[in-house]
């Protein structure tokens, strides 16, 4: 078992496919469960960074566009739109529970140059000093190269590193890592935890899982690795169930644990 007892600040990542339904509108009972499961969090004592994907796939269903578009230009344009949106709900939720939010947009430029990493940390010190929630997303309506190569499980790894994190979560469409594709397989098994990125589990690593998402477990992999190498646990769980980070805080094992080697037990 996990002893999450002396870790206090807590990353939680939350994608496209838990944010909104197939058919790109925003699934506002999930968001609900979401934030009021953060504040909670947060009123016991933790430290709270809510890194979010969307911005695209809700500017797109705001602009009424047939579908999530393909081009950069109306990309951005929708990123524009779309956070705007999301900060306005995110906003407007977590003030009921009496937190204030503050958005912070990065690039990959900004947390790989090390004078700004040094601000961006000191900036989310300042943040997190005075109760306020931190939300993340990369600044996809200037920064092409986060929209074509980029994705939100590496910038949440990122991020969980630049603020010192002792825990990343990160919500999916799926209960956890697999050894082989569930979607095909109904035989395949969740593995409990992960000790080690392996070439055998990189094969097993799909894409997207679903038409809004951009991301796939080899995308999580990525983002375990980089959160090993920093000594950092992540657990990959279910976007459907995020009440699953009050079994997480209070050492019961849910999902795909990804366990750095100094946190063996």
């Amino acid at each position: 078992m996990l002893n999450l007892s002396q870790s206090r600040r807590i990353v939680v990542k939350v994608g496209t496919s838990t944010l909104t339904y197939p058919n790109g509108k925003l699934n506002i009972r999930c968001i609900e469960r979401l934030v009021r499961c953060i504040a909670d969090l947060e009123n016991r004592g933790y430290e709270m960074v809510l890194v979010s994907s969307g911005a695209i796939g809700v500017g797109a269903s705001k602009l009424r566009l047939p579908e999530r578009p393909t081009t950069t230009r109306m990309k951005q344009a929708a990123a524009a739109v779309g956070q705007c949106e999301l900060m306005h709900i995110y906003d407007k939720m977590f003030l009921e529970y009496g937190l204030n939010v503050a958005q912070i947009l990065l690039t990959t430029e900004e947390t790989s140059i090390e004078h700004r990493r040094v601000n961006i940390h000191n900036t989310m010190e300042a943040l997190m000093e005075t109760g306020t929630v931190p939300i993340v997303n990369e600044n996809d309506s200037v920064a092409t190269e986060e929209i074509e190569f980029g994705d939100n499980d590496t910038l949440s790894a990122s991020v969980a590193r630049l603020c010192d994190a002792d825990l990343l979560v990160i919500f999916t469409d799926m209960d956890g890592l697999f050894d082989d594709d569930p979607r095909a397989n109904p035989e395949a098994r969740l593995i409990p935890v992960v000790r080690e990125i392996t070439d055998e589990l990189s094969a097993v690593a799909g894409g997207a899982g679903t038409e809004n998402g951009t991301g796939g477990m080899a995308t999580k992999l990525h983002a375990a690795q980089l959160c090993m190498e920093q000594g950092i646990p992540m657990f990959v769980i279910n976007g459907s169930k995020p009440e699953t980070l009050y079994d997480i805080t209070e050492g019961r094992l849910a999902g795909t644990l990804f366990l750095p080697p100094e946190k063996e037990e």
